[in-house]
């Protein structure tokens, strides 16, 4: 019995000892991330400046083969985020619509680091977005600049319908232009009807290429010189394909 009390007095002692030790020890330890073996490429910066705008507009397009046919790339999305957590150096800008069914890294089977997503409700340009584009190009070296509209898409259908709800109002005035601008469409002028829809949404990509160049002195010399290309696309929300405009 004496040799068992010593025992629990032992074990008593070593646990006080134990919690006496851990107080005041609840700060994080900061650590290093692993090193993860490279499974695919990031957009790094020669790779960029290597990239002319016809090889990132091919690298979109196979992107979204891929995409077509279920063989994306198989990515470690970890080793993504650790290897551009230090810089990041896109190819492109996509100026899409907020639509949940067009995200433009799953369209083009992309990663992290290499796309700019300026994303609006219409897919439309304004002195924000065309800012956004500039910086995109001319500070961190993108090489295309892709206005994307889409199929089916609820904020043209509004622009269509004129539809006069807070600031949507003022949103939906930069997609009137569009909607203004397809007039001898064969059918009917409504929402309802598909085929018109989707004409608006292609004239809305189309004028907006035409307003970025014309608000965006930066972007249309770019253009003219031949470091960058302007270019529209349309998604199609039912096969998932992008058809590219170049307009």
């Amino acid at each position: 019995m004496k040799a068992l009390s010593y025992a629990l007095i032992f074990l008593c002692a070593v646990i006080a000892q134990s919690v006496f030790f851990s107080c005041g020890k609840n700060e994080t330890v900061k650590t290093e991330p692993p090193v993860r073996e490279k499974k695919q490429r990031t957009m790094t910066e020669d790779f960029q400046k290597a990239l002319t705008p016809d090889d990132v507009i091919k690298l979109g397009e196979t992107g979204n083969q891929r995409f077509l046919s279920g063989e994306q790339i198989n990515r470690d999305i970890l080793y993504e985020v650790l290897h551009t957590s230090k810089g990041q150096h896109p190819a492109a800008i996509i100026i899409g619509c907020i639509d949940s069914r067009a995200p433009a890294e799953f369209i083009f089977d992309a990663g992290i680091g290499d796309l700019f997503n300026a994303r609006v409700a219409g897919n439309f340009v304004n002195v924000d977005i065309a800012a956004s584009a500039e910086y995109a190009c001319k500070v961190a070296g993108s090489k295309i600049v892709v206005i994307m509209g889409h199929t089916h898409c609820g904020a043209v259908k509004s622009a269509i319908d004129d539809v006069k709800l807070g600031n949507i109002t003022e949103l939906l005035s930069n997609i009137r232009p569009a909607v203004d601008s397809v007039k001898n469409f064969k059918g009917e002028l409504n929402s309802k009807n598909y085929e018109y829809v989707d004409a608006v949404a292609r004239e809305n990509v189309i004028l907006n290429i035409r307003k970025l160049r014309e608000i965006s002195p930066i972007l249309k010399e770019m253009e003219d010189k031949g470091e960058i290309k302007i270019i529209g696309a349309m998604y199609d929300i039912e096969t998932g394909k992008v058809e590219l405009m170049t307009k």
